[in-house]
Formats: C-alpha cells, structure tokens, sequence
C-alpha cells in the first residue's frame, strides 16, 4: 500500500476525533487508538471512512485499545500497527488524561502524579522513541519519505494552573521533548512538532464551559470564540501535506492569540 499511514492516540474522541477526520479526509489510513471507549473509537472511524468517501479516498482504519502509559500496551500497538499497514508516515502524540481530582498543587498526591505522568509524558517520549527507530527503518528502505511526529501541547504549557500542576508540567516537557527529537531526527529528514492548542470544545472541557464563556466573553482570547477539533485538525493536515518543509522543533499555536501579550 502506498497510502500515508497515521497513528494517532487517543482518537476516539475531541482533538484526536477532529485530526483523524482532518487526516481521513486527505487518504491517510489510520490507527485509531483508545484507552477504553470502544464505541466511540469505532464510531470516529466509520465517521472518517465517510469523511474519505466524500474527499474521493479509499482508506483502511485500525481501531485499536491501548494504554500509552504501559510499556507492553505500546509494544501491542506498535505490532499492529506493523502488520495492518507495514509502515507509518505520521504520528500524533494526543492521548492524555487530566490532572486527577484537581487538587492543589499543595495538596497533590504523588500515585495521581505518577499515573498522569505515565499518560501525558511517559508514554509519548517512548513512543516517539519507538516510532522513530521504525521510521528511520523505513527511510532507509524507500519505503516513506519525511515522516513526522506530532505532539498535542496546550497552553497549559506556559500557563499556571494550581490546582493541575501535575498537567502544566507534563505538557511543558513535551515542549523540550519536541526540540530533543528534533535536533536528533532532523538530518534523517523526520520532522518533529508540537502543537499547542487553546480552550478546545471537548469532553474534557465540557464541566468548565461556563467559566470559559464567561472569560472569552471578557477577552481572554483576541479571537472571541471557543476552539474546535477541527481547528486542531487543520494544522496536522497542514504539516501532513509538507506545507511547512523547512521547519522542526517548532510550536504552533491554536489557541486564538491566547499566547500574545497585550496591554
């Protein structure tokens, strides 16, 4: 098969929903890979067959349940993935769990913070590890050109939030974890990128949509609206179609200007 192949954790629902449709939509058969609801990983694939359909694609899913935070889970991942689609042209780092009961920082339990750890930091650097020694492999045997890897950021990386401190720091270290596997993948020509996005309609988001309406309405992003998964989607398409070729390491922000300083 020529077809790119996308791996992408934690698809079964907000962003990572809203990247395998944007990534359906261009051919790239996909791994769509979920922690524990089945149903709707299964629902967002028939979903992004629909969305290829209507693009004129014919694509093939692999719906697939694994934990990024255990070793043996990602090694089960990474076997099916290689013998569904034998290579992989594009991973998405974008399972992760929040901060677990949103204790302050001075009440913090270390069991919640090694699980989150486990999810949101572990798992993503061993994975890239993993996926990068495949992909060097396949380089090497003109099986793909300029793969990629995709982590899914936010702004919680360079914003405080008490009360999830676990959470702020493990999406600060995806930044540096970004400029390491750049640095160390650029010569091979796999690029490497983090994504930053800001307050993103999503499950995860739903029980603060009150507070976040109400800061939005106040100003809190220039752009005056929540985001979407689809905005989301369309950056990791834009890096999908190699529209950023001379560029790793590098953050991209969707977050509706929440990062600039203005007085």
């Amino acid at each position: 098969m020529d077809r790119p192949t996308t791996l992408i954790t934690g698809a079964s629902r907000g962003i990572g929903r809203g990247i395998s449709l944007s990534l359906a939509a261009l051919g790239h058969d996909l791994v769509i890979n979920y922690a524990g609801n089945q149903e709707a990983a299964e629902q967002t694939a028939r979903d992004c067959h629909r969305a290829a359909t209507e693009a004129g694609h014919d694509i093939q899913t692999l719906t697939f349940q694994a934990n990024i935070g255990s070793p043996q889970d990602r090694d089960r991942l990474l076997e099916a993935t290689q013998d569904r689609f034998g290579r992989i042209d594009m991973l998405i780092n974008n399972a992760g769990i929040t901060s677990i009961g949103r204790q302050d920082i001075l009440e913090a339990k270390e069991e919640n913070f090694d699980q989150l750890m486990a999810v949101n930091l572990k798992g993503p650097f061993f994975l890239s590890q993993q996926i990068a020694k495949w992909m060097l492999k396949l380089i090497e045997s003109g099986t793909v050109n300029n793969p990629k890897i995709i982590s899914i950021s936010s702004i919680s990386a360079h914003t405080v939030s008490v009360n999830r401190a676990d959470y702020c720091m493990a999406k600060a270290a995806l930044g540096m974890m970004t400029k390491l596997y750049g640095v160390r993948l650029a010569a091979a020509g796999i690029r490497v990128y983090e994504i930053c996005p800001g307050i993103i309609a999503s499950d995860m988001t739903a029980p603060v949509k009150a507070k976040y309406d109400k800061l939005i309405a106040e100003g809190l992003t220039p752009m005056p609206r929540w985001g979407e998964p689809s905005d989301i989607g369309k950056a990791v398409a834009a890096i999908a179609q190699d529209l950023l070729p001379y560029s790793t390491g590098e953050v991209i922000n969707v977050d509706g200007g929440f990062h600039l300083r203005s007085l």
